[in-house]
């Protein structure tokens, strides 16, 4: 894992710990159902964040017999399990306790009222700082695409996770917020409910969303379309006149493997065998993450490709 990930994780981590714990505080005193979805929010914020670090020490373990091209994809398995902790515990029960709450509507009293509001201004101040880093530290990999162009894009799993958990964490601060302040000026703790359930739908929401990009990647996703032209373009010169086709597959967030067939001059073995590593040599200078090249050189068919056209 790369440091800009692991400092926005860990930016992401510290300040979800402290958060969840001021939450339960305000919740054990107050018992508002925004301020209990809050906190296992933050819980399973927390959780996913271990679970990122976690994914990114197994992927480090070197390849071997069983698994001859590593092990950078437990990157996106673990951030796929991320998506469930997410949509289950903190999605699905801050819907549950909406339900609860909205069928026994309770007003939030006592000489603690007050409580809920400070915690979440404060929660929204360390969010913003935690959103903060995210985006400091993705703006240099995103190229100029947009923030929904980058998280689709994204081969690497822990910047998109933290920068949609991070944004969602600020989104269901201000929902919650809403919930105990309508609750708190009209004494009905059905606005406390909606608050819940927004948050709830919400959690949902990303969950999916980082459901099918995790499922995506674990399938296996090819080259972006800029570094496919790259390699196709590095392939081809001195000996190896053109590219019959490639393909290409992420075998992890910073390894490509690429198999190639390419059009090749005749000549003896040593020739072939200098030209196939030439073009290897030239595919690295451009695409470093290119680990593993395999290229197998043939004579292009001409007629035979036209009857395939036909």
């Amino acid at each position: 894992m790369s440091q800009t990930g692991t400092r926005a994780i860990f930016a992401a981590l510290m300040a979800n710990l402290g958060i969840a714990a001021t939450k339960f505080v305000a919740w054990l005193v107050t018992h508002s159902s925004s301020m209990l979805a809050e906190s296992v929010h933050s819980v399973a914020d927390s959780a996913n964040q271990l679970l990122l670090l976690l994914g990114g020490k197994r992927a480090q373990k070197a390849a071997d017999a069983r698994h001859p091209f590593g092990y950078g994809r437990k990157r996106y398995l673990y951030a796929f399990i991320v998506s469930i902790v997410l949509f289950s515990l903190g999605g699905l029960f801050a819907i549950y306790e909406a339900w609860h709450k909205w069928a026994d509507p309770q007003p939030i009293t006592g000489q603690w009222w007050w409580v809920p509001l400070v915690v979440l201004g404060v929660a929204i101040g360390l969010e913003s700082v935690s959103l903060r880093t995210a985006v400091r530290e993705t703006s240099p990999h995103r190229r100029g695409q947009s923030w929904w162009r980058f998280i689709h894009a994204s081969k690497s799993p822990e910047l998109p996770v933290v920068l949609l958990e991070d944004t969602g964490a600020l989104v269901g601060l201000v929902l919650a917020l809403f919930g105990v302040g309508f609750t708190l000026i009209t004494g009905d703790g059905r606005w406390d409910a909606a608050g819940t359930a927004g948050i709830g739908l919400l959690l949902v929401v990303i969950a999916v969303v980082l459901a099918l990009k995790m499922s995506s990647l674990l399938v296996g996703e090819g080259a972006s379309p800029e570094v496919a032209e790259a390699i196709e373009a590095a392939l081809v010169g001195g000996p190896v006149l053109s590219l019959i086709h490639m393909r290409t597959l992420h075998i992890g967030p910073e390894e490509l493997l690429v198999a190639a067939k390419v059009e090749i001059l005749e000549g003896d073995a040593a020739s072939i065998a200098q030209a196939i590593n030439d073009a290897e040599i030239r595919v690295r200078e451009v695409v470093p993450e290119a680990s593993l090249i395999y290229i197998e050189p043939d004579l292009r068919d001409v007629a035979a490709e036209s009857r395939t056209v036909l």
